[in-house]
């Protein structure tokens, strides 16, 4: 079953066009990848499918319905974790909780035991009734991170999951996601560590220039790429400019 769908998705700021023609579908249970270079239309795209944006062309379904016709009933299926997140500073992180959950109409039975399996595995439970104003840039990750996942949502839309979290929790992280799939959770991931792409992501999109450049699993990409680019690093830098690279490096190597 196919819960994201993005046909022809396009999006335009002034006479640059950001995103251009996107055509993607993510099955139920899939890790889905979404990569590229700075400023390839990653984050447009992400916030596009958050609702955050509105295309200039193009649909987006979410699990069976579609964003423009039915907004609200896609963003109560999307949990969005952005790579910039930003909280209520004000709020303690038990209330900050409950203030998310409210926002799709959840009581407090519904999300707590959840939200409290969280906090537990992200060393956040005796920070929980502080302000957020307290909380490292980590924390405030881990709490966002909780916000969303205590929600089961069968979309989660994640940009650079990893950003600030140390070792322990960033393992934590990855090994929810492996086991929200498995439940049947649809997971759009974007990340500029190609390790972790690697590692979680079934099937990987490449953008270049606001286009979809491939899209396929690590045997599809190596074979466009060439064979003797074996990791997922050497294919994306071999898909998107690694002559580019090549030279930058020449140049740095043969000094001033």
């Amino acid at each position: 079953m196919t819960i994201l769908k993005l046909t022809d998705l396009t999006k335009r700021f002034g006479d640059y066009t950001a995103v251009d023609a996107i055509t993607l579908a993510v099955d139920r249970g899939e890790i889905f990848g979404f990569l590229g270079p700075n400023g390839a239309g990653k984050t447009t795209t992400i916030k596009m499918i958050a609702g955050l944006l509105q295309p200039d062309r193009g649909e987006i379904w979410i699990n069976g319905n579609q964003m423009a016709r039915s907004p609200l009933l896609c963003k109560a299926d999307t949990g969005y974790i952005p790579d910039r997140p930003w909280l209520f500073e004000k709020l303690t992180g038990r209330e900050f909780l409950a203030f998310i959950a409210s926002l799709y109409g959840r009581k407090n039975g519904e999300f707590a035991p959840e939200a409290e399996r969280h906090l537990q595995l992200f060393d956040l439970t005796a920070w929980q009734d502080r302000l957020i104003e307290s909380y490292s840039h980590g924390m405030r990750q881990k709490l966002i991170m909780t916000s969303v996942l205590m929600l089961n949502q069968p979309l989660l839309v994640i940009d650079e999951p990893m950003v600030g979290l140390d070792p322990k929790s960033a393992r934590i992280v990855k090994e929810l996601l492996k086991q929200r799939a498995a439940a049947g959770t649809t997971i759009f991931l974007s990340t500029h560590s190609l390790e972790i792409a690697e590692e979680l992501c079934g099937r990987i999109a490449i953008i270049i220039n606001g286009r979809i450049r491939i899209v396929g699993d690590m045997e599809a990409l190596r074979r466009e790429a060439g064979q003797a680019a074996s990791g997922l690093e050497e294919i994306f830098l071999e898909l998107t400019g690694a002559w580019e690279l090549q030279q930058i490096i020449k140049a740095l190597q043969d000094g001033p």
